[in-house]
Order: structure tokens, then sequence, then C-alpha cells
């Protein structure tokens, strides 16, 4: 059978010694042709070829077989397209959002801005959750840990309630959403809460590594640790505090009323339920670890102990 001929690459030389690649780890993109002579009687041109055992040898990580994966599928549950797809969109959604809102805001002073600046919130949010989660807990990452499209149906009615209340406000109720909003000085304070929030979130979730889910776990998986460390040690679900002020925040930022009163009633209400029941497990699993460890951190959320 043939061998496919390799073609030189622009800025190489023919006579020169083989390019190194452009880092330590080498891509398949800079890794340098080594051409090779076949024995083979059925080859039919004389081009260079890869010598595979080289490379093997000076770029291991590089010319490594991959195993064949079900899950990488298009159906898969760490389907490839889909965390494609999901993470071009989250991006292309928070540069789209930003550079509306400062068009808006700059050229045509219109509080709409408002709208694509919470948008822009929400993609970065969702994106930090799948990167997190790749970067710190990789066995658990799934194409759904962007939660773009299972977090529930109460959580997308209550953004589809705040996006409404944005359109509602500014075209029929101008003089309500300008109520309680001082710019620049509310919008920086939305925006304080809502880094600090994501900052709290994603810190947490970094810290818990392996030990952090997504959906509360019933059983104790090998090797699942009591995590007090870090922030940890100043709140008991800092992953928990961090999404209820950055939800709050996301609401002082666009001068939602009404939202940011029933964020604060539903999302105190779901931590408080959610807390008492996730606790109840984490004591089954660490045992007096975990209940001199509560008597010393609070939760940071108020009226949740």
């Amino acid at each position: 059978m043939a061998r496919q001929s390799i073609t030189s690459t622009s800025g190489s030389s023919a006579n020169g010694p083989p390019p190194e690649p452009a880092n330590a780890e080498g891509t398949p993109a800079t890794i340098p042709m080594i051409p090779t002579h076949s024995t083979d009687n059925d080859v039919d041109d004389d081009g260079p070829r890869f010598d595979f055992d080289v490379l093997r040898k000076r770029y291991p990580g590089n010319v490594a077989p991959v195993p064949h994966d079900p899950t990488l599928l298009s159906n898969g549950s760490r389907s490839l397209t889909s965390i494609g797809l999901q993470a071009f969109g989250c991006g292309f959604t928070l540069a789209a959002c930003l550079l509306l809102s400062l068009y808006l805001t700059v050229e045509k002073h219109d509080p709409i801005w408002r709208l694509p600046a919470f948008f822009a919130c929400l993609s970065l949010f969702h994106f930090l959750e799948y990167y997190i989660t790749a970067r710190f807990n990789l066995p658990t990452v799934r194409a759904a840990s962007f939660l773009l499209f299972n977090n529930g149906t109460a959580y997308n009615a209550a953004h589809t309630c705040a996006a409404l209340e944005i359109i509602v406000t500014r075209f029929w109720f101008p003089d309500f959403q300008r109520v309680l909003v001082y710019p620049p000085y509310s919008i920086l304070l939305g925006l304080v809460i809502v880094a600090v929030g994501q900052v709290a979130r994603s810190t947490a979730m970094a810290q818990a590594g392996t030990n952090f889910n997504h959906t509360p776990v019933q059983t104790r998986k090998d090797g699942h640790e009591l995590v007090t460390h870090g922030i940890y040690s100043w709140s008991r679900h800092p992953s928990y505090f961090g999404f209820f002020w950055w939800a709050l925040g996301t609401q002082v930022l666009v001068g939602n009323k009404v939202c940011l009163v029933a964020y604060a009633v539903a999302l105190w209400r779901f931590f408080y339920t959610r807390v008492i029941a996730e606790e109840r497990t984490l004591v089954e699993f660490f045992g007096d670890d975990y209940r001199e460890y509560r008597k010393r951190v609070g939760t940071r959320i108020p009226f949740v102990p």
C-alpha cells in the first residue's frame, strides 16, 4: 500500500535540520517531519515520511493513541460537539452583549443596555461552571456541566422574568425603572456584588476539587474528603453563598426591583432547605468532624445558620 507523502511547510529548509516545536510540549502542528525510507516494494512515491518510533520517543504525549470513548460522541454525556457548541455560544454571547451594552450606553444613552448586560453575566457564569469543573474536577465533567439546559424550570423562569422586567420597565414604565437607580453608584454596586459572588463560587469549586458536585450526593465515594481550608474556613457553603449574592447582584446591576425581591425570597428558601438536607448527609459522611466544623463556620447567607 502506498504511503501518503508529506510536503514541506513554509519556513523549513530542505537541507537544514528539522524545526523545533514552538513550545516545550510541542503540538502536532509543530512536530518536525523526520524522513524515512521504506523497503516495501509496493511504495510508489519517494517523498519523506513520518518515523513514528522516533516521534514517540521525542514527543511522547503528542502521538499517543487516543482510546475510543463513546461518551465523547455527539450523543454521549461528554459530547465534544455539545461542549464545543456551548462554549462557543457562551463566548460569542458574552462578547456580543458586552459590546452592545457599551454601544447602547455610550452612543445611545438607552437604559435597555441592562438587557445585554444581564445576558453577559449569565454567559460568563455558565462558561465558568464548565471551565472550573474541567480544570479542577475532571472526573465529573460532562457536557451538562455548563448548566445551560439542566438547571430546572424555576431557574429558567427566574431569568426570563428578570429579562421581561428590564424590557417592560424600559418601554412602558421608565419612571419605575429609575426608582432607586443612581448611576453610576448603583450600577457599580451591582458589579461589585456580581464579582464577589462569582469569585466566591468559582474559588469554592476550585478548592473543593473532586469533592465538589453540582448535585448533592447520597453516598460517600472513595476519596471524598471534608474540605475546611481556604474559602471553606470562612463559609461552610461558599458555592451557595457565591450564587446567592451573584444572582442578587445581577438584579441590582440592571435595576430590577420586583425581581430583586423575588430572587431574594426564592433563593433564601431554596438554600435554607438545601443546606439542612445536605448537612444531614454530611454528618452521616463525616460525623463529629462535620459537627465541629459546623459550629466554627457559618454559611454567610443571611438567616441561614
